[in-house]
């Protein structure tokens, strides 16, 4: 009976562990809900490529006014980005320096009310962050000269990636196409060492579960001996 409740225990303890650190590597934990406006069901990737496009939309787009305060420039070696294009973004900025909004908080406060946020979190600031994002910058329309957009009604930002006066389908899909890929840089803002660590914790289950198999074994030796001894 004690052989058998011990092996219970045993099992029931690795697999909680390993459902907790499953847990831990691939959920995402989301902080702010967004209003009812569907969001576009877009599968992220992650691909080194787009990483790229993504990092020089960011900033020759959304640098103007967004700040990336948590991401240094050397970092963008992680997405595959040569030396030579970091230090023709970074200028004359240490390595360790941070992309800076290149208008002043004053300028832009005045046009839009208040400082824009930075984007280093934003990925993971709103439930479904990169779906979030995506949706929002391919969702402006154009009406009698005014833009709106129905993920977030009132927004003070502009059309950044100017959808609402493409003149073609075709325009349309290379600008969302854009929307994906800095929405990919976004997303790999926010966590730049996922990638790390899910593989990590994938081998740390892998030997957890070996662990478990083999200390079964050795139990059922170590009882066996005892049972041997008690008979």
């Amino acid at each position: 009976m004690i052989k058998q409740v011990v092996l219970v225990c045993l099992i029931l303890s690795t697999a909680c562990f390993n459902i907790f650190l499953a847990t831990i590597i691939f959920v995402t934990t989301s902080f702010a809900t967004t209003n009812n406006h569907p969001l576009e069901n877009i599968v992220f990737s992650q691909d080194p490529a787009s990483l790229q496009r993504g990092a020089m939309i960011y900033y020759d787009v959304c640098r103007i006014c967004h700040s990336m305060k948590y991401i240094r420039y050397k970092t963008l070696q992680e997405i595959g980005l040569s030396n030579k294009q970091i230090d023709t973004l970074r200028g004359d900025k240490p390595e360790n320096s941070t992309p800076e909004k290149t208008t002043s908080d004053h300028m832009l406060s005045t046009l839009y009310g208040q400082v824009p946020p930075d984007l280093s979190l934003m990925a993971k600031a709103r439930k479904h962050g990169p779906q979030y994002i995506y949706t929002l910058l391919t969702s402006y329309t154009e009406n009698e000269g005014k833009y709106e957009n129905p993920v977030f009604p009132g927004i003070k930002m502009p059309d950044a990636m100017n959808i609402a006066v493409a003149i073609n389908e075709s325009s349309k899909e290379e600008i969302k196409n854009q929307a994906k890929d800095v929405t990919e840089f976004l997303l790999w803002a926010s966590d730049p060492r996922a990638s790390i660590r899910k593989k990590i914790g994938l081998y740390v289950i892998i030997y957890f579960s070996i662990l478990s198999i083999l200390l079964y074994f050795v139990m059922k030796r170590v009882w066996s001996r005892l049972d041997n001894v008690e008979s």
